[in-house]
């Protein structure tokens, strides 16, 4: 029985994935990213499933990585280390895998790992008041498990201009940089969730299923390798000085050495 992830189904063969962990702003723990890629891989292989939406409940869309999680990596081995922050990749790999239509409901604010729950979207709806960040090289980590579904998503140029600083960035400028579809008014989110979803229940689902596969190879799709490099350029980032100074200055409350 999955505690922070819900999966909902109506009778048209749309299935909701619910992020639940209201109370932590949705930050992706271990538990949480097994959950999801457990929900993400049974609804793949569900042929009455044809859309999924991706949603969140409580003020934050997703927080990112649960830096209690983080925090418990130092106490780790390196290879330890390296096989528990892939979960985060692993988990977004099944979602970027699922063959039916992927909608992003994004009700609330989303940094690090959120961004590239919304990036592994096929369309992300985001509400107009929220903000989004790649905050990891804040703490001395850096984006690279999200790495490659956001550069697949913003591509090169446009993610030069936030992967590298940590800003934050509207739903609005969020639109520009490829990252959301399209911002709607938090009261009319939902109406907008359902734009998308109504052209798919006159489609065919398994055309539309193969219209995706094609998608994905004409475009070209994310590749592991790609993937096992930004796993280990993460793995050799946590074993520096600056990683752990930034993650103990976060949970001391103080700045980190490099704040000037």
């Amino acid at each position: 029985m999955a505690e922070f992830i819900r999966v909902e189904r109506d009778d048209r063969g749309v299935a909701t994935i619910w992020l639940t962990r209201a109370d932590k702003h949705n930050a992706l723990s271990a538990q949480m990213m097994t959950e999801l890629e457990a929900a993400a891989d049974r609804l793949a292989g569900d042929d009455s499933v044809a859309v999924v939406v991706l949603a969140a409940e409580g003020k934050s869309f997703c927080a990112g990585g649960d830096l209690a999680w983080m925090r418990a990596q130092f106490e780790m081995d390196a290879a330890t280390r390296k096989v528990e922050s892939a979960r985060i990749a692993t988990a977004l790999g099944a979602l970027d895998r699922l063959p039916q239509p992927l909608i992003g409901r994004l009700q609330g604010n989303a940094f690090g790992g959120g961004v590239g729950l919304a990036a592994v979207c096929d369309v992300t709806i985001a509400a107009d008041h929220i903000k989004m960040g790649l905050t990891e090289v804040k703490l001395g980590l850096i984006p690279a498990n999200i790495g490659p579904y956001v550069v697949a998503r913003m591509g090169a140029v446009r993610a030069k201009e936030v992967f590298m600083n940590a800003r934050l960035f509207s739903a609005q400028e969020a639109v520009r940089l490829n990252l959301v579809t399209r911002a709607a008014p938090a009261e009319g989110l939902d109406d907008a969730v359902e734009a998308e979803i109504m052209p798919y229940m006159a489609c065919a689902p398994g055309a539309v299923r193969d219209a995706k596969r094609l998608l994905r190879e004409l475009s070209g799709v994310v590749s592991q390798d790609k993937v096992d490099f930004a796993i280990d350029a993460l793995a050799d980032r946590w074993e520096t000085s600056e990683a752990r100074d930034g993650i103990a200055a976060f949970f001391d409350k103080r700045p980190a050495p490099w704040v000037k």
